[in-house]
């Protein structure tokens, strides 16, 4: 890494700030539509309890765990690399980074997850 390397990641620290004005109102549509949908599976809470509604329950609860995730990964690291970017501390940059890149692993392997999920609650039983 080079100090180039710290003034392209506080430029993309400033859009990803940008882009994160638009992320929550977009959540709360998809969870607000995700519930509706929802109701066209289930027509009470114990049908959670029974297939397909197992499915649509473990769907509920990655998704949670993915944002949750997602929130924290935002927060702390986020901040932390802008941080270390401005002060152009590049080795605590690329170590922060590091774990970071695992954490995304974590999101992108939860969101295919449940994808899959999705998938599986469209077919028949």
């Amino acid at each position: 890494m080079t100090t180039d390397e710290s003034e392209r990641t506080q430029i993309i620290g400033k859009i990803a700030k940008t882009f994160g004005r638009l992320v929550n109102p977009t959540l709360v549509v998809i969870i607000v539509t995700g519930i509706y949908n929802a109701s066209w599976y289930i027509a009470s809470w114990e049908d959670l309890l029974v297939y397909p509604g197992t499915i649509l329950l473990t769907k509920i609860t990655l998704v949670m765990a993915l944002l949750i995730l997602i929130y924290v990964h935002n927060v702390y690291f986020g901040k932390r690399i802008i941080a270390f970017a401005r002060e152009k501390n590049l080795e605590a940059l690329k170590k922060i980074r590091k774990t970071s890149r695992k954490i995304s692993a974590t999101n992108l392997i939860l969101m295919a997850t449940i994808f899959l999920l999705a998938v599986l609650m469209q077919m028949p039983p």
